[in-house]
């Protein structure tokens, strides 16, 4: 009984987690000042999904600084999360995740004479998809629900060390991400939004 209650005395805690911060890539080499209808958006969105970033971009020097103190840097597989991750942390070594990509945006079947804007129909198709589970065989909106609580698990036990993660990856799935840390005791402590080099900070309560 005496060697259990020193046991219990001498244990070390565990460390307070680290911080987990979602960030969204930089500006996609792009345009998207184009009129479309709903198979130009999907052609659109296909290669979009292949693209890099903007050569020649710089992202906000406080975002930098956190990649720089960050004990774990972790990208989306596609080009323009790990080029942005490589802009953030030159120096560093970061780890692409599959489980990170966007979820999917396929267009609802809109007659061909209505045109809209990519950003327009990202709107749309995001809203079929989340709302109606318009997902044409693609991811459904509970199966990316299940892989956003997959990569929350995966960010909770890189944090587990008591240092900050760092994620390059994409705006939607990011927000996924954050409702699955939430449940789990996480709170947002700060937001930048949603846009191009932004970051939402989430702690352990």
């Amino acid at each position: 009984m005496a060697d259990a209650l020193t046991a219990d005395r001498t244990a070390v805690p565990a460390p307070k987690p680290g911080a987990i911060l979602l960030t969204r890539h930089g500006e996609p080499d792009i345009s998207r000042k184009v009129k479309l209808n709903a198979e130009g958006y999907r052609t659109f969105w296909a290669r979009y999904e292949t693209m890099g970033i903007i050569a020649g971009q710089h992202p906000p020097a406080e975002l930098s600084s956190l990649a720089a103190g960050a004990g774990a840097l972790v990208s989306s597989t596609r080009l323009r999360s790990i080029q942005s991750a490589q802009v953030l942390a030159p120096d560093r070594t970061f780890i692409p995740h599959q489980i990170l990509v966007e979820a999917p945006l396929p267009p609802p079947h809109f007659p061909s004479w209505v045109k809209l804007s990519p950003k327009v129909w990202g709107f749309i198709a995001r809203f079929w998809w989340w709302f109606f589970n318009h997902h044409e065989g693609e991811e459904t909106r509970r199966q990316a629900e299940i892989r956003a609580g997959e990569a929350a698990t995966i960010l909770e036990g890189l944090a587990a060390s008591g240092e900050d993660v760092l994620v390059t990856a994409h705006g939607f799935f990011n927000f996924m991400i954050g409702r699955a840390l939430k449940t789990r005791g996480w709170r947002m402590s700060s937001s930048q939004g949603y846009k191009y080099w932004s970051a939402r900070r989430f702690e352990r309560i």
